[in-house]
């Protein structure tokens, strides 16, 4: 049936003279019937137009016709087609049509028509000239790709916009923002936000109201005036506009806070969000793709500092970022490198200054710039998730320490190890510890692990049951820098700690302050009352560890006693220190 528009009036003879050669006859009349009649039966719509001022008067439509357009025969003979354009006629197809029928060329188009009832469809309409002599005719061909355009309008939508907001997608951002800034004369700016804590709000609401307000905060952002606006990521968004002057960046990142700060009114919850705000302005001519590497680098900022309000880039936030970047990467080779050992500082019982136990602290061996100290590295190890690779590493090699170092003594040392709430809450830590103490053959009472006030208060029951599983073998726990954070005595109540840590903060006044004296008595009694076991950190003079040792406090640990030493250093110190006598308790 498709050949039909390739049909001429030279066609009409070859059809003759196949139908002669069979010894049979057909006249011209019955000829021009049969393909009438096969012309109706066509399920693509066919029309018959003469060309003439201009104009193109139609002499014939098939059934297909009326069933695709909804127009009767009688409705459309004599007039222009054009009427199928509606008010779309400045489609760029239509000049093309235009243009073939002036040179008398055929034309294959794809363009938007209206049916009667208004309803549009899009129609791929071939043209082809018909050569019949004095008529200047045009046959065209009309089928209804509605369906085949549509899914290439949703395959294209699919790959420009993202369908849970209706905003551009990443990659259709960079492209757009790219192209729109380039050709932009003024100031640009690039705004980059994130929902703070967005996870609880799936984890606690479910992923439906999660979604609602996903949609919500694209709708209030396509609000605010911005040339293009995305979502980027998970809970991230990013705009992307064209300014006056750079003087109006603010007003624009101020306005865009207060679109964010009414309520988020969705089905099932009403929520208010909270967002890092991160923005970065260019100069005309720079380029789109730094300045939005610019504004992510000022969220990522923003994100650490959520108090802050929204931040602009500078230069020092991109400096930092690139340090974190290179420090991870470094932190990976020196895991792969084992470049890490441990320093031990000694705890010294203040009443008989004899040797109780010792501090396990962390190094690096660095091999550009040397030994470096906790400070410099544990923060990125923990953000990044590779203390993980260093936790049960190093425990081992405590524990490995702690055994040679009591296999010989009488009364064995106690060494303490620092645990990260990240370790305990991503691994089974009793049965790492567990683990490490076969592998070793250390005894779980000489080892006590560290942990902070923060992570206590998280007060979940998996980190409950976490630290009951290590005493339950044996481990002693010691929570850290007691007093400096969010301390609460439900804590000590709650978990089974046996020891806690006086901060060095407490210790360093304690000479010359009234106040700072009262609560490091109140916490030596504490731990009095509780059975818990009370160690003074950064004990540095005589002064302090007399006025410890005048309070009760039975454990000591700072530089009057000794610094942080290597295993062999700290086995000779060993040595010259004075072990308990048998009997003492």
């Amino acid at each position: 049936m498709n050949d039909f528009r390739q049909l001429t009036q030279s066609d009409f003879a070859n059809l003759k003279q196949a139908v002669g050669k069979q010894g049979g006859h057909i006249s011209d009349a019955v000829l021009r019937l049969v393909v009438r009649k096969l012309v109706e039966e066509l399920t693509d719509g066919v029309a018959i137009a003469r060309v003439s001022a201009g104009n193109a008067p139609l002499l014939y439509v098939n059934r297909a016709f009326e069933r695709v357009t909804g127009y009767e025969r009688s409705e459309v003979l004599g007039k222009d087609c054009r009427y199928l354009q509606g008010n779309n006629r400045d489609q760029p197809e239509v000049a093309r049509i235009r243009a073939a029928i002036e040179t008398g060329v055929p034309v294959d188009v794809t363009l938007r028509n209206y049916r009667k009832d208004g309803s549009a469809f899009w129609n791929h309409l071939s043209l082809r000239p018909l050569a019949v002599v004095g008529e200047p005719l045009y046959l065209g061909i009309l089928r209804d790709v509605s369906a085949i355009r549509q899914t290439q309008i949703d395959l294209d939508s699919a790959a420009h916009f993202d369908t849970a907001t209706g905003c551009l997608n990443r990659q259709s951002f960079m492209v757009g923002a790219q192209r729109r800034l380039a050709m932009h004369s003024g100031p640009a700016l690039i705004v980059k936000l994130d929902i703070i804590d967005f996870h609880d709000i799936n984890a606690g609401l479910g992923f439906e109201v999660g979604d609602a307000m996903l949609l919500e905060t694209g709708r209030r952002l396509q609000k605010t005036g911005a040339a293009t606006v995305a979502r980027m990521g998970a809970n991230e968004f990013a705009l992307a506009f064209e300014l006056p002057d750079e003087a109006s960046a603010q007003r624009i990142v101020t306005g865009i806070s207060a679109a964010l700060d009414e309520d988020f009114v969705v089905p099932g919850a009403s929520v208010s969000l909270r967002f890092a705000i991160g923005y970065a302005i260019g100069e005309p001519g720079g380029s789109p793709l730094a300045l939005v590497r610019n504004a992510g680098t000022a969220l990522q900022a923003a994100k650490s500092d959520q108090l802050g309000g929204p931040r602009r880039f500078q230069r020092a936030d991109q400096e930092n970022a690139r340090s974190r970047v290179r420090l991870t990467r470094e932190l990976r080779a020196a895991i792969a490198n084992d470049e890490f050992d441990y320093h031990f500082q000694p705890q010294i019982d203040l009443a008989t200054g004899e040797w109780v136990g010792a501090e396990a602290l962390i190094r690096w061996n660095h091999p550009l710039f040397g030994r470096q100290s906790p400070g410099r590295f544990i923060e990125a190890a923990e953000r990044t998730g590779l203390l993980l690779d260093l936790g049960e590493r190093g425990l081992r090699t405590v524990a490995d320490f702690a055994r040679r170092v009591n296999e010989h003594r009488e009364r064995p040392l106690r060494f303490s190890v620092n645990v990260s709430a990240t370790e305990f809450l991503h691994r089974d830590m009793a049965e790492i510890v567990a683990r490490v103490l076969a592998q070793t053959s250390a005894e779980a009472s000489w080892l006590t692990l560290e942990i902070t006030e923060s992570m206590l208060l998280k007060n979940t029951p998996a980190v409950l049951e976490a630290l009951r599983r290590l005493r339950d073998l044996g481990i002693g726990l010691s929570v850290d820098d007691f007093g400096t954070g969010y301390s609460s005595l439900r804590l000590l109540e709650t978990f089974p700690v046996t020891e806690i840590k006086i901060d060095r903060s407490f210790v360093g006044e304690l000479a010359a302050s009234t106040s700072k004296m009262v609560i490091v008595r109140a916490i030596i009694d504490l731990g009095r009352a509780l059975g818990i076991a009370v160690v003074a950190e950064g004990i540095e003079t005589e002064t302090q560890r007399a006025l410890l040792a005048g309070m009760g406090c039975p454990i000591g640990q700072g530089y009057l006693f000794g610094f942080p030493a290597d295993e062999e250093s700290f086995a000779a110190n060993l040595c010259q220190a004075r072990e308990p006598d048998n009997g003492r308790n």
